[in-house]
């Protein structure tokens, strides 16, 4: 990584006054979704685990999911695991699966790709279009895009009692692949039916 790169594309540590939790559970239709859009592998690593919203879909589909986070929710998977710290991922594991923290993803998706070769995270569509974020989607093995046709449930913020409703944002999930070269191809998923299928 380069010095011209800006502060925030750097992936260093920050510290948890900074970072805070950042926990906003990810739609269990989100999860579902991928599963009908994409063929992953047995045992996945979910490094932003939180009260495990993706591992728990993930889990019922029966793949094994070793979940961490850099907070302990006392649900049964590990905390205290700062992922941008990590430098070899769980023994075995085949691909990252992941709905980063908001303010970290740029980091999060850089330091996933140097420890994993298959990865695959819950972005804002909005991702994509970055300039500065060239260095990780131009080749660097972003092998699809699969665009959701209406907006998600609404990720609130965790402890959330208030109104529910669809995001104001589009996401997408980001798949990428070591072994991938050539264009990045986008595919429109359908969460309301649990179809993954290209359109």
């Amino acid at each position: 990584m380069t010095m011209a790169l800006d502060h925030s594309c750097q992936v260093q540590r920050h510290p948890l006054v900074d970072r805070g939790n950042d926990l906003y559970e990810t739609p269990p239709e989100a999860t579902r979704a991928l599963l009908s859009a994409e063929r992953l592998p047995r045992r996945i690593w979910e490094p932003a685990v939180g009260r495990g919203a993706v591992a728990r879909v993930l889990e019922a589909a029966g793949h094994e999911v070793i979940g961490t986070d850099l907070v302990d929710y006392g649900i049964g998977y590990r905390g205290g695991i700062d992922f941008l710290m990590e430098r070899f991922p769980p023994p075995g594991i085949d691909a990252i699966v992941t709905n980063p923290p908001f303010k970290l993803a740029n980091e999060f998706v850089a330091h996933a790709l140097k420890l994993c070769p298959r990865v695959i995270m819950l972005l804002r569509l909005a991702f994509y279009e970055s300039q500065r974020r060239s260095h990780i989607l131009e080749n660097a093995g972003l092998a699809r895009i699969h665009v959701f046709r209406k907006r998600l449930p609404m990720m609130h913020r965790d402890g959330w009692e208030g109104r529910r409703g669809n995001s104001g944002m589009a996401f997408a999930w980001f798949v990428y692949d070591r072994g991938h070269a050539g264009p990045t191809t986008i595919h429109r998923i359908d969460w309301t039916t649990n179809r993954g299928d290209a359109a």
